[in-house]
């Protein structure tokens, strides 16, 4: 079968190709925001939806479990089609999915079908992963990191502010109506990315088997993606770690926060995203190694902060923003060098960088739970402080050709 004619711009044509609009990158933003909220709405909801369905603790959090399996699933299986198929019409398919697991969720009469729902929103949420590429693809050559960088503070917004959203929402309604507006908002944005997203032709014209062999080829023949991958794979997981346990610190003694306490107390963590379109800007003007370097002692610097702050909000709060700016520039660095190892394959490079960056993150989540019960808040902050240290001396063995 002879392949499809190629969108992507040559080398000099890029040197040519307009910046996407405003309205455009600000939609791309808001989408991947909105959408990635879908994975974090239930970890605050956790206690109504137990009391709700009469099941346990354990039982309860399964719902956060499944959504994540889901997402996991979804990156590897449907992120990959972003190269196969048009994305416009990929998009608005996946979104009117995840609508209708919202819906089932919101509805959910029985703990296993909230269950089911909640595996099935969280598989279809990976249309972010396809947004992101997408959002590279538009973008020229010197203005890439900038404009990926402004997109992905749209998705750490998502992630910080879904919690407050959530716990806000259920305390003057119901949990279950915090679902039913979100699956509201994905069909706006279906229709809005139906509309508004520009038609890219498939890159490739593989069948679905050789397009997965395909994306495990691209993560054996291309070192940088593996090293980029785990490097954010440890930054993710100190970050989850930290975000995972500091809502244990806060509702105990001296703090003794509210659930919406904590909640707000999130709030801080957002102003980090502000980074993200700075960091694009050093990776567009070759900076991305140095900055790379520099977020890894950030990020030990923010737990050391909060590891001695620990009886200080405010200390807390510096220590949040600091290691969000580490983790945002990080994660812009990489995806700057991943995206020009092969343009014709964006999706699949991502679906490799996401999902080891997404194991990492879960094994930092609990292997954070492990540490504060052995150790409280200072064990802790010695994980999160050792993990980027290590990896920045792993960072020193770095090439400097590997970030161009």
């Amino acid at each position: 079968m002879a392949q499809p004619e190629a969108v992507t711009p040559s080398p000099a044509a890029q040197q040519q190709q307009q910046t996407p609009p405003a309205w455009l990158v600000l939609l791309l933003a808001v989408s991947c925001g909105l959408t990635v909220a879908n994975l974090y709405y239930a970890q605050p909801l956790l206690n109504e939806l137990r009391e709700a369905f009469g099941v346990g603790e354990a039982a309860a959090g399964g719902v956060v479990t499944a959504t994540q399996i889901g997402y996991a699933a979804g990156m590897l299986l449907i992120v990959p089609l972003g190269d196969r198929v048009e994305n416009r019409s990929l998009v608005s398919l996946l979104l009117a999915i995840t609508c209708a697991g919202l819906v089932a969720t919101g509805l959910a009469p029985q703990f296993s079908v909230l269950l089911i729902a909640s595996l099935i929103a969280g598989s279809t949420s990976v249309v972010v992963q396809i947004l992101i590429p997408l959002t590279a693809d538009l973008s020229p050559d010197h203005a890439r990191g900038r404009i990926v960088g402004r997109v992905m503070s749209g998705l750490l917004f998502g992630i910080l502010l879904s919690r407050v959203a959530a716990s806000l929402l259920a305390g003057v309604t119901s949990w279950r109506v915090v679902f039913l507006i979100s699956a509201g908002l994905m069909a706006v944005l279906a229709v809005a990315l139906r509309f508004g997203l520009p038609r890219r032709a498939p890159k490739t014209s593989v069948h679905y088997g050789e397009l997965l062999r395909s994306t495990l080829r691209l993560a054996r023949d291309h070192p940088a993606l593996r090293r980029r991958a785990l490097y954010q794979a440890a930054m993710f997981g100190v970050f989850s770690a930290f975000w995972t346990t500091i809502a244990f610190v806060l509702t105990s003694a001296p703090f003794h926060y509210s659930q919406l306490g904590v909640g707000l107390f999130a709030l801080v963590g957002a102003a980090g995203a502000a980074i993200a379109p700075l960091a694009g800007r050093w990776a567009d003007h070759g900076h991305g190694r140095v900055a790379t370097g520099a977020a890894f002692l950030l990020c030990a610097a923010s737990f050391a902060i909060g590891g001695f702050g620990s009886h200080s909000v405010i200390l807390l709060a510096v220590a949040a923003v600091a290691l969000d700016m580490a983790v945002q520039t990080t994660m812009v660095s990489g995806q700057h060098v991943i995206y020009a190892l092969d343009p014709t394959a964006r999706a699949r490079v991502n679906s490799i960088y996401l999902a080891t960056f997404f194991v990492g993150g879960a094994l930092g989540s609990e292997i954070g739970s492990v540490a504060y019960h052995l150790g409280g808040w200072p064990a802790v902050s010695v994980f999160g402080a050792a993990i980027p240290l290590i990896t920045l001396l792993w960072w020193t063995t770095e090439r400097r050709a590997a970030d161009h």
